[in-house]
């Protein structure tokens, strides 16, 4: 069983975020960063399914600047076989389509039967990489997974759907899916496994590499701190004043 994790590395939730001169990102100098929530589940689940059946290899895959080197030896020292980084910098992709084609190039030749990945990022919370990526590779697909049981060629996951609804369905491999975050209880790094994640291979490559004719859809152009205001307005009148008044109301503001 050949099963490749997706994790993303991203200010972690008490950093103190403060914008660059042109605010088109964050100032990364001020920043903690760490292994985005949801891809520390789903790399838990890969290392448990390695487990139960006895075999196979975890491969943890991330795009990113220098810095995403830690969060690769970080997952590597909790039990992933060996890393692949996709080296860019700043201004970095944005575009669930680019990145999820970068990754289908950089994964194509290993032929993973399971491709697991958190179900959004932290930072800008598209949840629609893993899909792609599944789709550009001709996987089945799964999102909102809570729950897997591996069963020779097919999968069967548990989706958590809306008011507390569930859905089970079973998928032939290879396939990509997207956890959830609470599906399981990541495992801490051993002194033996920080050891060990030393000598484990972390091969580079470079994202020129990769991009050739892949199109970016969309990009950031403008990041912004929300406007925190508070505003009460007494509606009075008839019912069909009331009625038309916030009728208004909703469609200036949506």
């Amino acid at each position: 069983m050949k099963i490749c994790v997706l994790i993303k590395q991203v200010p972690s939730s008490d950093a103190l975020i403060k914008l660059n001169n042109d605010s088109t990102w964050i100032k990364e100098d001020t920043v903690v960063f760490a292994i985005n929530e949801s891809d520390s589940f789903a790399l838990e689940e890969a290392l448990q399914i390695k487990e139960q059946t006895g075999e196979g290899e975890v491969v943890v895959v991330s795009l990113g600047p220098d810095r995403v080197q830690r969060a690769i030896r970080e997952a590597l020292a909790k039990g992933a076989d060996r890393g692949i980084r996709i080296k860019e910098s700043f201004p970095y992709s944005s575009d669930p389509f680019e990145i999820a084609s970068l990754f289908a190039a950089a994964i194509k030749d290993d032929k993973f039967d399971l491709i697991l990945s958190g179900l959004q990022s932290d930072d800008l919370g598209s949840g629609q990489t893993g899909v792609i990526l599944g789709e550009l590779l001709g996987m089945s697909t799964a999102t909102l997974v809570v729950e897997t049981k591996l069963s020779g060629e097919s999968i069967r996951v548990k989706r958590e759907l809306e008011s507390g609804w569930f859905q089970w369905v079973t998928m032939p491999l290879p396939a990509s899916i997207t956890i959830q975050s609470g599906i399981n209880s990541p495992r801490y790094a051993s002194l033996k496994g920080i050891m060990s994640a030393k000598k484990k291979e972390i091969r580079l490559i470079e994202k020129k590499e990769l991009s050739g004719s892949i199109p970016s859809l969309q990009s950031i152009e403008h990041v912004y701190f929300p406007q925190k205001t508070k505003r009460t307005e007494m509606i009075e009148g008839s019912v069909d004043q009331v009625v038309e008044k916030l009728t208004e109301i909703i469609q200036r503001n949506y």
